[in-house]
């Protein structure tokens, strides 16, 4: 249930599509199986199976997007479609120019699509009309991009809006390792990495190995900053900040697992009260991190 990769975005306009009219908004945009003719797809699922098209925890949203892709290799495109260039070729008596092997490769990717294989790829959203967050769990930008494009086409107008604090995160970060000290309610942990801010690109990394503060001060006295670091808020919840602000590799400790695991009855109760809960620490989480950084810019 936990998301494990933050994308996190803001609310610029209080949420107030809810209920029946969320649900009619995204039913426009569900997803539909079985369409063979396209390469790729996109549409909303229900995130808990048997479940609507939005699920809502104590007034906070969660959503996801499912994305088709057709498994349609170039190579197996090209061989069929040389194949019938030299049978057209035999009944015209003359190879076909370009805008005809144009016209015969769009038919031959026509006839195979409905045989190609699927994949799926869902991907969640969390909408908090509390406290004014829109998070996405995804790690590239591009699933992202995937889960903003459909919401601007379901909600219209969509009020969402970027993250922007006063302080760079790499800068930050840098800042707390030099100083061998991290933020109030905050603890460093042993993966970073150090990158060089000039063309070079040179970089040096920690992977699970214990951070010399002598050494790290000497890569950054030489130019480096931190655009990753491995931290732990409020002994709680372990994740990675990015110099993107992405918060990645978020992972619950213990302390929460074990309060989930007491309270479940059944599935349906696990997965809300794993949502429950994850929502009320992310939102702290973040709100603390904003904090660490300065502060959220206005204005942008």
């Amino acid at each position: 249930m936990w998301f494990k990769n933050l994308k996190i975005y803001r609310l610029s306009a209080p949420w107030t599509v809810m209920g029946d009219a969320l649900e009619d908004a995204l039913a426009k945009f569900a997803y539909q199986g079985g369409n063979n003719l396209e390469m790729q797809s996109l549409g909303w699922i229900a995130p808990r199976e048997n479940g609507g098209l939005a699920h809502v925890v104590n007034g906070q949203i969660l959503l996801s997007l499912r994305a088709e892709k057709k498994l349609l290799p170039a190579t197996v495109v090209n061989q069929v479609t040389k194949a019938r260039a030299q049978e057209i070729e035999e009944q015209q008596g003359y190879k076909p120019g370009r805008k005809q092997m144009k016209e015969i490769k769009e038919r031959v990717t026509d006839e195979l699509l409905p045989k190609a294989f699927s994949i799926y790829r869902d991907t969640r959203v969390w909408i908090d009309p509390r406290n004014h967050w829109l998070v996405i769990d995804a790690a590239a930008s591009a699933k992202a991009d995937e889960v903003l494009g459909l919401l601007a086409k379901t909600i219209d107008p969509f009020p969402v809006e970027g993250l922007y604090v006063n302080q760079s995160p790499a800068s930050a970060m840098t800042g707390w390792l030099a100083a061998d000290e991290a933020p109030s309610n905050f603890s460093i942990d042993q993966d970073t990495e150090l990158k060089s801010s000039g063309d070079s690109g040179a970089a040096i990394r920690y992977v699970k190995h214990s951070i010399d503060t002598d050494d790290v001060r000497r890569h950054i006295q030489n130019g480096k900053q931190c655009t990753r670091l491995a931290m732990t808020w409020s002994d709680r919840i372990s994740f990675v900040l990015t110099e993107g602000l992405d918060v990645k590799r978020v992972a619950p400790l213990d302390v929460l697992k074990e309060n989930t695991d007491a309270m479940a009855q059944n599935d349906d109760e696990k997965f809300d009260s794993d949502m429950a809960l994850m929502t009320g620490e992310l939102s702290k989480l973040m709100a603390e991190l904003v904090e660490a950084l300065g502060g959220e810019k206005k204005g942008i």
